[in-house]
């Protein structure tokens, strides 16, 4: 039953009262230490910040102008530690645009999506090199390297297509790795343990090694679940080594990942106790030519093993192989009073083999330039393209623009257009079982995003975000069927418009506390009468999180947010999560709480999600030195 507008705010006024006593303790919490000084603490998510130089990367995008609506959430040295989270989509969930449409704990089966978009219409990058599977959508995030590899993750809302291509029609995801400052120690060790309910457990390890011409960073995770439910449990096993060579004629970054992934998936895909395990692995090299040159090179594999009866695995079962790669060439040169041409060359292709969807490749490439003007006093304007072309024959052509205009120093207006495509995955086009459907016949999906907003900066202690915006899509890809017993099938959708805002406040109550507010509304127009929809209509309607950081006794670090979602055509839902961790010392003890009301809810709908969850456990740090 779709929820008004009218119920919606009741129900945040009634689980607000849930959280009372938390953000009580706050803003006493905030009278007690409004007289002591430390280090200040700077906000780890900005939609106006400057992003940190990748020495071995040049972006195709400034995520720096600020002339487009993004997120910087820093994984490292922020004020959230990283013990106050176990994965990358804990950091995401933190974003009220980010859609995380879970199945399963530990990176199993999460969909991502931005403002309102299908979870194929987002794109996951790691490092700037594509990541998405070109197998399904439902795999973006089956990410290879653990999360304490990770420094920082850049989340651009709005089409990006222009900088990156296909998938970018709602936005884009770039995971960033770096290198162990240099000021660091030589040597860096952490390991962390944790237990939970459900039988979870979570073992990671991170450890560094710092030289003036080489650095080497090894990561480890592994996160298992016994389940909630049976045939619910799963195994997610992580590694990565990463090694940089500051040689002339710069810095090379060599990055190998791995990961294995077997879990239950009870409900997945219907009415069904299947069980399903991916595996992938990832090489790539980065070089630096110069200041101002890079060049990239990208391999992934990817495996997907499914069986749709566990108990009888003979009846139907799948294996599919893909693989992928890409190479980039990429440039920036600023010139006079911050002007900066960004430019560059990319190539990709991908292929798949498959005991259901058969044997298919398709490559591309394209180029593109980005120009950007932060010189023209209050005005800034940043304009780019980029051309595809297609094996095969075929191209699409992908044009943005983006401009802000400085009305005083703390208060700025923005806004963007631009164009977005997807290809079809290989599952869209190929797939076939008694649940699902594929279409051979599947046009790749096209769109235009535009945006306004207005950015409010007060000094430090206040910081206002709001954007408006409007995505027009044509040939948007869904599965949808007119009878309960029928199978989904893949089909194009000629016309899906969509309007939606998102704002976000951001209060420093003291230099140790930060309260945050954030809002995203989104409406698109309704299916046809009759017809089911598995994905385009199920988007997040509604998405409010209010969450307060802070840091107690100066070693103690305290996250709690509430979220309450409503999704087309469902009752709002509140998820409520609580996290402590001691961030200083060897010895670092921590507790994550999720789902404290123990809510019962669907991100998916016929996928039920578990309840509360509590995890503790204790990280050991040792350094030649101090950590960091």
């Amino acid at each position: 039953m779709k929820i008004s507008s009218y119920e919606f705010s009741r129900l945040l006024r009634f689980t607000s009262k849930v959280s009372s006593g938390v953000l009580g303790f706050a803003l006493t919490t905030s009278l007690l230490q409004a007289q002591q000084t430390s280090g200040s603490a700077h906000s780890s998510q900005t939609t106006v910040q400057q992003s940190v130089d990748v020495l071995t990367t040049v972006e195709p995008f400034p995520f720096e102008e600020g002339d487009r609506s993004v997120e910087t959430l820093e994984t490292r040295g922020s004020e959230e530690p990283e013990l106050l989270f176990n994965d990358v989509e804990g950091y995401l969930q933190q974003d009220p645009s980010v859609d995380l449409q879970v199945r399963g704990g530990g990176g199993i089966q999460e969909d991502l999506a931005i403002r309102g978009t299908t979870f194929e219409q987002t794109l996951v990058l790691l490092n700037g090199l594509r990541i998405n599977d070109p197998e399904s959508g439902h795999l973006n995030l089956d990410i290879p390297v653990p999360l304490e590899a990770i420094s920082r993750i850049d989340v651009l809302h709005g089409s990006g297509s222009t900088f990156y291509g296909s998938d970018a029609i709602g936005g884009a995801v770039n995971l960033i790795t770096s290198q162990p400052p240099l000021a660091g120690p030589r040597y860096g060790l952490a390991l962390k343990s944790g237990y939970g309910n459900y039988g979870s457990s979570e073992e990671h390890l991170l450890a560094t090694l710092r030289t003036q011409p080489f650095s080497e960073q090894l990561s480890a995770a592994r996160d298992a679940s016994d389940g909630f439910m049976p045939d619910r449990g799963y195994h997610a096993n992580t590694v990565a080594s990463e090694t940089w060579l500051n040689l002339r004629p710069g810095t090379t970054d060599l990055l190998f990942a791995a990961s294995d992934r077997p879990y239950g998936a009870n409900l997945f895909y219907g009415p069904y106790d299947s069980w399903e395990r991916t595996k992938g692995w990832l090489a790539s090299i980065q070089q630096q030519l110069g200041a101002n040159t890079a060049g990239s090179f990208g391999y992934r594999r990817h495996t997907d093993l499914f069986v749709l009866l566990l108990d009888h695995p003979e009846v139907y079962r799948n294996n599919h192989i893909d693989t992928s790669y890409e190479g980039a060439l990429r440039r920036a040169d600023t010139f006079h009073r911050d002007t900066t041409l960004s430019y560059g060359l990319e190539a990709d292709g991908d292929s798949i083999l498959s005991s259901n969807l058969g044997h298919h490749a398709r490559n591309q490439g394209a180029g593109y330039a980005n120009l950007s003007l932060n010189s023209l006093g209050r005005f800034s304007l940043s304009a780019g393209a980029r051309e595809e072309l297609f094996s095969g024959g075929g191209s699409v052509f992908s044009p943005s623009v983006a401009a802000a205009y400085a009305l005083s120093g703390s208060v700025r207006l923005r806004a963007s257009a631009g164009h977005g495509f997807r290809l079809p995955t290989y599952t869209d086009l190929y797939y076939s079982d008694p649940s699902t459907v594929g279409n051979a016949a599947l046009k790749p999906e096209s769109s235009w995003s535009y945006d306004a907003g207005l950015d409010w900066n007060s000094g430090g202690r206040y910081t206002l975000t709001t954007t408006a915006f409007r995505l027009q899509q044509q040939d948007s890809i869904d599965y949808s069927k007119y009878s309960l017993t029928a199978p989904w099938r893949a089909n194009n959708i000629p016309n899906l418009n969509s309007t939606g805002a998102e704002a976000q406040l951001r209060v420093r109550l003291t230099q140790n506390q930060q309260l945050r507010l954030g809002y995203t509304a989104v409406q698109a127009g309704s299916p046809p009468a009759g017809l089911l929809s598995k994905y385009a209509y199920n988007y997040a309607a509604q998405n409010a999180k209010i969450a307060w950081t802070a840091q107690v006794a100066h070693q103690v670090a305290v996250y709690t947010q509430l979220a309450v979602l409503q999704r087309t055509q469902q009752t709002a839902y509140p998820v409520w999560d609580v996290s402590l961790a001691r961030n200083s010392g060897t010895l670092r003890p921590y507790v994550r709480m999720m789902n404290i009301t123990n809510t019962g809810y669907e991100d998916i709908p016929g996928v039920p999600l578990q309840g509360r969850t509590v995890v503790g456990g204790a990280e050991v740090r040792w350094a030649s030195g101090a950590w960091r």
